[in-house]
């Protein structure tokens, strides 16, 4: 009965996001698009955080590589004559479906994330995280100065408004049942067992460096075609798009949620999508003296990550499933019933 269960699953959910493109004004449907982006990003950087076990900072990095491809290929040619006359002749005669120029995007990404990850991977800790926090750096720079492909600090304006409900919660799946799929795989085990003990691993035979790097550069990929998304979404991008505030909500929704566990790190998106659009109303609506209490939700986000690591550090789930919790309260729920028909 699964697979059936599973199919009338999509079937509604795909209904569901039906109706809201047709019955929500443009703002809901903004705020729908950036919360199953933002559970991209979530689920995505759990699989190298919380599975195994390496501390990332540059999530930033490979979704402004995703972005800036996905425009670049996007973008009408008649458009790029007149923004970026210097391209080259083939790119700027070059303009690709939305679905082929997001999948490319995700493969730059991914490729961004081998070539780099061979130095990078063989750090650990602290040390890790500040190389990948150079890699955003670097992407920044590099963008910020390539005028002929970025436009520099002006950015990219103007891009096709391609990104859907349907694209983005299609993405959203994809993204969570391959990355479910792969932890409870022999290589998402292989993973966690190299989270645990680097040195047990190797000694039962994981190749450990495959390991990280596996999960380092499918977690780019779909960072990569959530840069791309969030592009068509925005239709304007510029370096300054991909700093480390995008980095710290994403690493906000995976602690919050439980940097192992994929439903943890959905969850951790939702929060972190509907939490500040709550509190900019606040903003706008409180003030104190006469101002407005601007940079309200970055204190309250602060806060509650703060929180949450102090009571509760391994995350809202704390490494469960959604699945895993639901199976054990109807497994407690069968137990009662017998104890109390046992006592009957």
């Amino acid at each position: 009965m699964r697979p059936l269960y599973g199919w009338l699953a999509l079937g509604v959910g795909v209904l569901l996001v039906a109706l809201a493109e047709l019955w929500l004004n443009n703002y809901y449907q903004r705020v729908l698009a950036v919360m199953a982006i933002n559970i991209i990003l979530a689920v995505s950087l759990s699989l190298t955080n919380g599975f195994s076990g390496d501390v990332s900072l540059g999530h930033a990095a490979f979704m402004a590589i995703g972005a800036y491809a996905s425009a670049l290929l996007t973008i009408p040619f008649r458009t790029k004559a007149l923004i970026l006359p210097d391209l080259p002749a083939w790119l700027a005669g070059l303009e690709l479906p939305f679905g082929l120029a997001l999948f490319i995007g995700g493969l730059l990404a991914a490729l961004a994330a081998l070539v780099i990850g061979v130095p990078v991977l063989r750090l650990r800790g602290h040390y890790l995280s500040v190389a990948t926090l150079g890699l955003m750096v670097i992407v920044q720079v590099v963008a910020l100065n390539w005028q002929t492909v970025t436009r520099g600090a002006r950015g990219l304006n103007g891009l096709p408004p391609l990104t859907t409900l349907l694209w983005a919660y299609g993405w959203m799946l994809v993204t969570v049942v391959v990355i479910w799929r792969l932890v409870r795989s022999p290589f998402g085990r292989a993973m966690i067992a190299v989270r645990e003990d680097e040195l047990a691993a190797a000694c039962r035979g994981v190749r450990v460096f495959r390991t990280r790097m596996l999960a380092f550069v499918v977690g780019a990929f779909f960072a990569g075609t959530a840069g791309a998304l969030w592009a068509h979404l925005i239709t304007a991008i510029t370096p300054a798009s991909f700093s480390f505030l995008i980095t710290f909500n994403v690493v906000a929704m995976v602690v919050i949620g439980g940097a192992d566990s994929i439903s943890g790190a959905m969850i951790g998106g939702v929060l972190m999508t509907l939490l500040p659009e709550w509190l900019r109303r606040l903003e706008t609506s409180l003030s104190i003296a006469g101002q407005p209490l601007y940079g309200l939700s970055q204190i309250v986000i602060a806060l509650l990550m703060l929180v949450v690591m102090i009571f509760r550090p391994q995350g809202l789930l704390g490494g469960y499933e959604l699945t895993d919790l639901l199976r054990r309260y109807m497994r407690s729920s069968v137990d009662e019933s017998m104890q109390a028909a046992g006592q009957a």
